[in-house]
């Protein structure tokens, strides 16, 4: 895990995250409607979903709960155009009931690379 996390920064959750590309505008907020690329990966390297490789990102009310806790966090601290990667622990994203049928399982930490494409 160190290995993953170095040199990134960490939220008082214990969320770590790396801005690669810092976008233009404000950040998002809770009740904005984003657009979101990403790729979820876990921490072993295995891929497990990518809206990049559908080539249509996703949308979804921020700070509603209608994604896992952690990335209605982390996208606050982005704004239009920022990419970032996202080390995202278990009980911030499907806890200790895992998601999928098994794809991912109970208590995994998620990696995501994320781009916030459009916030409305």
């Amino acid at each position: 895990m160190k290995d993953i996390t170095k040199g990134m920064s960490k939220t008082e959750s214990g969320i770590y995250y790396n801005i690669s590309t810092k976008g233009k505008g404000n950040n998002a907020k809770p009740n904005d409607l984003l657009s979101v690329h990403y790729s979820l990966q876990l921490i072993d390297g295995t891929e497990i979903d990518s809206s990049f490789t559908r080539g249509a990102p996703i949308e979804f009310t921020c700070g509603v709960g209608q994604v896992i806790k952690g990335w209605d966090e982390a996208m606050e601290l982005l704004n239009k155009g920022s990419k970032a990667r996202l080390v995202i622990p278990s009980e911030l994203g499907y806890g200790s009931m895992g998601a999928g049928n098994g794809v991912i399982p109970p208590n995994a930490t998620l990696i995501f690379d994320v781009e916030l494409v459009d916030i409305k």
